[in-house]
């Protein structure tokens, strides 16, 4: 087995800082930079499993192979429009993919401190993405990495852990293998679900419940997606408001997020996630952005915002909420093409 860790940032809120490397004897491991050799650019903060496409901003030189096409405006949010190449990509000092599929964009919004984002999505959400030949089908990084043989499974896991500082970087990502060091007990494995649209991405189905594991029902058995490129956890909106009056939080105006006072704060609860038969538990601090960091989101020090938000759509919808930056940090992840399910294990996070 061979397995590459990457360091990760917390997705469109934390600054960039210098990528860290974790070297163990085996299997290798390396840090999240990456260089593409037509555009020179490297650290790519962002893992993103609603993607599937490597997208870079505008390159800087004209060594790269020019596709089948140009990038199409419903690409990807962020990345309206661009050119396609393809073109050797490396991560750390010695991974490469000679021939990746690159989608550079020729206008992007949201990259002022990253300079691109590495889609570990399935493979089916390429389609559409290039123009004329719209029903294409792209592979995608581990795609190439399977078919070259560097990987026997199409697999990645992920690992987050929770921080307080913009300069902590602590994320990991396991090609074809888990780390066993990031999680404890036994991992639960979820199938894809078969309802669209979350079908089209890493979509399961789970059952949260506030207080308890048969407390508060926020959602009943439903099907969501998970997405390490979403910082909170979006809910429905009647799903959100259940939360929101089990919390007694209220909307703040500035953050746009649930808050609590401190002295509300006092005495929490539990929420309850419940998979393929096994509940997982996000505690009260869990569920609270990360105190130090409440100006990073024009909050202030004497309240407590809460990392939910509404998906502005009922359940029902095919897509009822999705398990974003603020669950995974807590839990490991795992996501795996070949076999067609999500997997979660506990952490001491």
């Amino acid at each position: 087995m061979r397995v590459f860790a990457l360091a990760l940032l917390l997705p469109a809120v934390l600054a960039l800082s210098p990528p860290i490397v974790k070297v163990r004897d085996s299997p290798i491991s390396v840090s999240i930079a990456a260089r593409v050799n037509a555009a020179g650019v490297a650290n790519f903060v962002e893992a993103d499993c609603a993607r599937a496409r490597l997208f870079i901003q505008a390159a800087k030189d004209k060594t790269a192979k020019v596709a089948a096409g140009t990038l199409s405006a419903a690409a990807v949010i962020g990345v309206p429009s661009g050119t396609e190449f393809t073109d050797p990509v490396t991560l750390g000092s010695g991974l490469t993919i000679p021939k990746q599929s690159i989608g550079v964009a020729s206008t992007s919004t949201g990259f002022s401190s990253v300079n691109g984002i590495l889609g570990i999505g399935p493979t089916d959400l390429t389609s559409g993405t290039l123009s004329p030949a719209t029903s294409s089908l792209i592979p995608t990084f581990t795609d190439n990495l399977l078919t070259q043989g560097t990987i026997p499974t199409d697999l990645v896991a992920v690992s987050f852990e929770p921080t307080n500082s913009e300069s902590i970087t602590n994320g990991e990502l396991t090609f074809d293998g888990t780390d066993s060091s990031k999680f404890t007990g036994s991992i639960t494995f979820a199938p894809i679900t078969s309802t669209n649209p979350a079908s089209e991405f890493w979509g399961i189905s789970q059952t949260i419940h506030y207080g308890s594991a048969t407390g508060t029902r926020i959602l009943a058995s439903t099907v969501e997606i998970v997405d390490t490129g979403t910082t909170l956890v979006l809910l429905a909106s009647n799903a959100f408001s259940a939360y929101q009056k089990a919390t007694g939080a209220v909307l703040d105006d500035d953050t746009c997020l649930l808050r609590l006072t401190t002295a509300q704060f006092a005495n929490p609860k539990r929420l309850f996630f419940a998979t393929a038969g096994t509940t997982f538990e996000l505690t009260a601090n869990a569920q609270a952005w990360p105190h130090n960091l409440n100006a990073d989101i024009s909050g202030t020090a004497n309240n407590v915002y809460l990392i939910f938000n509404n998906l502005r759509t009922p359940t029902g919808q095919g897509l009822d909420f999705i398990n974003g930056y603020g669950f995974l940090e807590r839990f490991y992840s795992v996501f795996d093409t070949t076999n067609k399910h999500v997997g979660f294990a506990t952490t001491t996070n």
